[in-house]
């Protein structure tokens, strides 16, 4: 199923690119983001998890730099039937955490200084766990490709104001000045479609590896509140990578909530208490 969403997914963002491309430049235009989008696709399979660590200056751990923080990983990857994933610091006051990696086998963790600062290792247990639960669901592929084809689409969408009295244009300057902002928002909408339901099935997940449901719940009513007072500078500067976090780290410009690429922490939170009361828990050794 991973592989068939992926596959889904290219196609969806793959169109969508090319037909930003034929409405800035027609057939000619359409060949172009064509060719490209091939290119970017082959390359981002590749690649995109190495790009996406660059933007947040993720530094590779290994076990003698944070001895608890790696072996809490490995703990939690074994539960999960996974191979040990690459562990990533983010030198970042707003606590946080993504995964990324195109399989299970070149998978990687990332969580910020805030989160490992601000979090009980209960809770840190709980976020990673959900991290790792991406990992097996095979989200990871999907989630690094749609941001960095999202943010594609939004790059190409602004050359509509250098090309859009070009003769080749379908749509004149008006048409093309509205896809500047159409495109964008359609990049948005099919990144919302696949993000809300994964994140709920990854708190699910994640809390039948860590054992405790109500260790991932705690911790997601701190990183919500975290992520409301910190700013994290390098999510706003890349808005196309947000919903590869677990909590929205975007604050500083106000979202409306219809267009939020995370489901309601509350209604997560709910669930994941929900859980705890309906089923028995086993205690992992990191408490």
């Amino acid at each position: 199923m991973g592989y068939a969403k992926t596959a889904l997914l290219l196609a969806g963002m793959t169109a969508l690119f090319l037909g930003v491309g034929y409405m800035l430049g027609g057939e000619a235009g359409m060949l172009i983001a064509l060719v490209f989008a091939a290119g970017m696709n082959l390359f981002t399979y590749w690649n995109a998890d190495k790009m996406v660590l660059g933007m947040y200056g993720a530094r590779e751990l290994g076990r003698a730099d944070l001895p608890w923080f790696h072996d809490m990983v490995r703990q939690l990857a074994e539960r999960a039937g996974l191979p040990m994933p690459k562990v990533y610091l983010i030198d970042q006051a707003q606590p946080n955490a993504f995964a990324t990696g195109r399989n299970p086998e070149n998978a990687a963790v990332a969580a910020t200084r805030g989160l490992l600062e601000a979090m009980s290792r209960e809770e840190v247990a709980g976020v990673m766990a959900h991290e790792l639960a991406h990992v097996k669901n095979r989200d990871t592929l999907i989630m690094t490709i749609t941001a960095t084809i999202a943010g594609a689409i939004s790059m190409l969408a602004n050359f509509a104001l250098f090309f859009g009295n070009n003769r080749n244009n379908p749509m004149g300057l008006i048409g093309a000045l509205a896809m500047m902002f159409l495109a964008p928002m359609a990049a948005m909408l099919v990144q919302m479609a696949i993000s809300r339901s994964r994140e709920y099935e990854a708190d699910r997940i994640g809390a039948e590896i860590c054992g405790r449901p109500l260790w991932l719940a705690s911790a997601l009513a701190k990183l919500e509140k975290g992520a409301q007072l910190i700013d994290n500078n390098a999510a706003e500067r890349n808005p196309a990578t947000a919903h590869m976090f677990i909590i929205n780290p975007l604050h500083a410009h106000a979202v409306d909530n219809l267009f939020s690429t995370h489901p309601n922490t509350r209604n997560r939170i709910a669930a994941l208490e929900r859980m705890a009361g309906s089923r028995g828990a086993v205690q992992g050794p990191w408490a």
